[in-house]
């Protein structure tokens, strides 16, 4: 017994067995209710690793007295699938059902995915698809109309100390580390049963005198890198949250989550590249420096290289955190195409329009032309619109940072404008 792996050893054997999952498998769970109603439908995990993917789907196998087929989307092909589904049919026909377990299935091709779909129609399958992909981008909509999504949740500190005891109590032994160094040892599992388990057949395989710390256990073990996957989902929820964590003024987020992307190998040109689009996007005219900052620590990048480029990029991120807030600029930039769109090629007013050669002249352009330089207060107040559009109001600054004093300029406009008719 000793010789199979921890995580097999300790592999529930009922679902109340399971760690976790509460929003699943509690009371009040989905899943809960689904299989006391007896109303077992295909599913879809969705979830990191170590979390129990597999593990649930056995024990929903086993809890509804349906036959248990496994097979992963990496190493099976259209004729794996075949054998599978006839098989299934087979054993429909002597009045046994199939639950066909199939982990990482967002590797199977759409042809791969659409090959479900007849077997899950007539019964001969009860589908449970694993993924750690968002299910809306990499499964056909085809099969998810006929599945459920269930989300599975990375294990938090207090179900990973759970898993700890059980493996002490199989073990025999309490692990010999301190209460600081067993804390580590769940940082370092980052959500994940199985590494936490795998990472606690290497502690118990040490000779130690004492229980060891944190620097000491960090310096025996090698830290799991970071989830993190630089085309996938993670990449996306990432930079979404450094993105919100700017434009929410929390310059100490910002940073964390643009560590987060750094450690887990983002390119920094990449994230350059992200945040001049935040200076842009979220803070625009309200602090007109902000672009030039972030220009400047893109550059100073480009010219140190790693690892002190990355430094000029968080002081960017930690200024644009802190800076002024404003989308006026952007949102009057969308409006003002929406309306060119709406507007199509309606001809600029002809009194702004030059007038080089004398058919330009005698069909009126440039007639009436006031220079704004002309008037005592360097304004004329003429409309610049098209003559048969109503006048737009597409920048509304806000009374924040450098825009406030752009607010008054807008303000003081308006009123000359109204002033002298042309508003």
């Amino acid at each position: 017994m000793r010789s199979r792996p921890l995580a097999d050893r300790l592999r529930p054997s009922s679902l109340s067995e399971v760690v976790g999952q509460s929003a699943l498998l509690g009371p009040e769970g989905a899943l809960r209710i689904m299989l006391e109603a007896d109303a077992l439908t295909s599913l879809v995990f969705w979830g990191p690793p170590g979390v129990g993917k597999t593990t649930i789907a056995r024990l929903l196998a086993h809890q509804t007295d349906l036959h248990f087929e496994q097979i992963s989307a990496i190493f099976s092909g259209v004729s794996d699938l075949r054998k599978v589904f006839d098989a299934a049919r087979l054993r429909q026909k002597s009045g046994r059902g199939t639950l066909l377990f199939v982990d990482e299935i967002h590797r199977f091709n759409k042809a791969q995915q659409d090959s479900f779909l007849p077997f899950m129609e007539d019964g001969t399958i009860l589908l449970i698809g694993a993924t750690t992909e968002n299910p809306s981008f990499e499964l056909n909509a085809a099969l998810l109309s006929r599945a459920q999504v269930m989300v599975l949740e990375r294990l938090d500190p207090s179900e990973l100390e759970q898993l700890i005891s059980r493996a002490e109590a199989d073990l025999g032994l309490d692990l010999p580390l301190s209460p600081d160094g067993r804390a580590a040892l769940i940082e370092m599992s980052d959500g994940d049963g199985r590494t936490l388990l795998n990472l606690i057949e290497q502690v118990v395989s040490w000779r130690v005198d004492q229980p060891l710390d944190r620097n000491a256990l960090v310096s025996r073990l090698r830290r799991r890198a970071s989830r993190y996957d630089k085309s996938g989902d993670e990449h996306y929820n990432l930079i979404s949250a450094l993105h919100k964590s700017v434009r929410g003024s929390d310059p100490d987020a910002a940073l964390y989550w643009y560590a987060r992307m750094l450690e887990g190998g983002e390119d920094p040109r990449y994230l350059a590249r992200r945040i001049l689009r935040m200076a842009v996007e979220d803070i625009g005219l309200a602090d007109p420096q902000a672009q030039t900052i972030c220009l400047h620590a893109w550059n100073t990048y480009e010219r140190l290289g790693s690892p002190e480029g990355e430094l000029a990029l968080s002081q960017a991120v930690t200024y644009l955190a802190l800076a002024p807030k404003s989308n006026a600029g952007y949102v009057a930039y969308k409006s003002s195409r929406r309306v060119a769109r709406e507007h199509g090629s309606e001809p600029p007013p002809k009194h702004i329009l030059n007038a080089p050669t004398k058919l330009m002249q005698q069909q009126g352009y440039g007639v009436g032309y006031s220079y704004d330089h002309d008037h005592a207060d360097g304004f004329s107040g003429q409309n610049y619109f098209p003559e048969s559009m109503k006048r737009e109001v597409f920048y509304e600054p806000v009374d924040r940072g450098f825009e406030r004093e752009l607010k008054k300029r807008s303000e003081y406009f308006r009123k000359l404008r109204g002033k002298r008719g042309s508003d």
